[in-house]
């Protein structure tokens, strides 16, 4: 119950922060910060369903990412619909593509998995750079509009933005939580850890790897939809590899296959970049091998060794109360003897 009740604390504290802290600070740069990582780390949860918990490293999910902002954009600007008509339309293109995607991919096996996505994701980086009529190409899309007020609500103060990105955070680290620690978390789990032992086991891995795929293009499309109406501009660097690499860094150092790991690293990445942005094009001498030490040391991200080393921790104090058991029985059957 203690337990609980601390683990309880550890998540309300930093949520009770996290709620408090525009009201604590008039910095609109802080909150057009946070707001940026709170749409990363969305993306990145997706990121983390198929290549955690399933062991499919995709390497097109920036490609996802912006068929979920260019969905939107185009619908708003070009069609003229509600936001949030246009976000939802926009992550179920992101789904029908992925799925249609995914039925190809999941194909293929490890490393030949991620070539192929490779190879998807610079298509769609192609696709909306040269398709200047639909995207507009270079010149990108401009002037996409805010979130559509829900009654008296507005989001049109970054304040406003902040709480509404808070709040599809929350409900995306929600919606994690529950997907893997369900049956079909499960099944994701068992295939990482051997797919031939989850066939044997009568689990239908293509299903569930298809499964997994499409769940992470919703949560890459919604942070694509989210992003496009914060930003209010988008161009084709969106869909570049890059992007991928950088939510791909943020999950390694938080703890790729952990909950909070995305979470996690992706506000320290993003921290650390906005603070060495002083030294320009010399901050990577300073970034790059902080993040090598952080890899070598923590090969299994910040959250996965906290994890760890709590693991270690109660592995020892349970020996020694076994070790202390065995002694008070011991004296206690030389006591009798005596």
């Amino acid at each position: 119950m203690q337990q609980l009740q601390k683990y309880r604390l550890h998540l309300w504290i930093p949520l009770l922060f996290a709620i408090l802290l525009p009201f604590l600070t008039n910095n609109q740069y802080y909150l057009h910060i946070l707001s940026l990582a709170f749409i990363w780390t969305i993306a990145v949860y997706g990121l983390n369903i198929v290549g955690g918990y399933t062991g499919q490293l995709s390497l097109a999910h920036a490609g996802f990412f912006a068929i979920g902002a260019y969905s939107v954009g185009i619908l708003t600007v070009k069609v003229g619909l509600n936001y949030w008509l246009a976000l939802l339309l926009g992550i179920f293109i992101t789904l029908v593509i992925g799925f249609l995607i995914g039925l190809i991919a999941l194909r293929t096996k490890e490393h030949f998995f991620a070539i192929y996505t490779l190879c998807v994701g610079y298509i769609i980086y192609l696709i909306i750079y040269k398709w200047e009529a639909l995207t507009e190409g270079v010149r990108g899309l401009i002037g996409i509009p805010p979130p559509a007020q829900i009654g008296p609500i507005t989001f049109d103060t970054p304040r406003a933005q902040y709480f509404l990105l808070l709040f599809f955070l929350i409900v995306s680290i929600f919606l994690v939580k529950r997907i893997t620690e369900s049956l079909i978390g499960r099944t994701f789990i068992a295939i990482r850890n051997s797919e031939e032992l989850a066939q044997t086991i009568g689990i239908s891995t293509m299903k569930q790897k298809l499964v997994s795929f499409v769940l992470s293009t919703f949560f890459a499309g919604l942070a694509g939809g989210l992003y496009a109406s914060f930003v209010r501009f988008i161009g084709p660097d969106i869909a570049y590899i890059n992007i991928t690499f950088d939510m791909l860094m943020y999950l390694l150092v938080g703890g790729i296959g952990t909950l909070f790991g995305p979470l996690i690293g992706t506000l320290i990445i993003v921290w650390l970049s906005q603070s060495l942005q002083f030294l320009q094009d010399f901050r990577m001498l300073i970034f790059g091998p902080l993040l090598v030490a952080l890899i070598i040391f923590y090969p299994r991200g910040i959250v996965g060794g906290y994890q760890m080393w709590k693991a270690k921790r109660h592995r020892k104090k349970s020996m020694n109360i076994r070790t202390q058991q065995q002694l008070n029985v011991t004296r206690a059957e030389e006591e009798t003897k005596s």
